[in-house]
């Protein structure tokens, strides 16, 4: 348990050189995708809630502003590079959820494309880490300096 705990703190990027890149632009236009996913949640309630009903979810009232206030705090710290790998865990088991649900019910582009795509994308991140430009990045690099000083 210890060795995951320390895994999920990690700031590090697994990748280097210009492939460290590549998570950067993974969960900055993944985070952007949830943060308008996230947003819609609230924007159009009644009718999320009505899907929510309809994709058979428990408690739907709940639900919705739930997963919507997930989808636009973990959105938003993808994209900013914060605390990437908690939040990438999270997105994964909510895309989990969507695939189970929705996927199940509906089915369609929407929650049998995106949402896998979305889940490979999360565990990526939750792997590999934040990438460049990151406030993790940023942190790890602050932490170090104030050890070596």
């Amino acid at each position: 348990m210890t060795s995951f705990l320390t895994w999920v703190r990690d700031r590090t990027t697994r990748l280097n050189g210009p492939a460290a890149w590549i998570p950067t632009v993974v969960r900055v236009g993944a985070g952007a995708f949830f943060l308008s996913t996230g947003a819609g949640k609230f924007l159009d309630h009644a009718h999320e809630v009505a899907e929510f009903r309809r994709f058979e979810v428990p408690l739907p009232e709940i639900a919705v502003p739930a997963v919507g206030l997930l989808e636009l705090v973990a959105g938003a710290l993808l994209v900013v590079g914060l605390l990437v790998r908690p939040s990438a865990i999270a997105l994964a088991l909510n895309m989990v959820g969507a695939l189970l649900t929705a996927g199940r019910v509906v089915g369609g582009s929407f929650h049998l494309v995106y949402a896998p795509l979305l889940l490979v994308a999360m565990i990526f991140l939750a792997w590999v880490g934040p990438g460049r430009a990151s406030l993790d990045e940023r942190a790890r690099a602050a932490a170090t300096g104030a050890r070596q000083a």
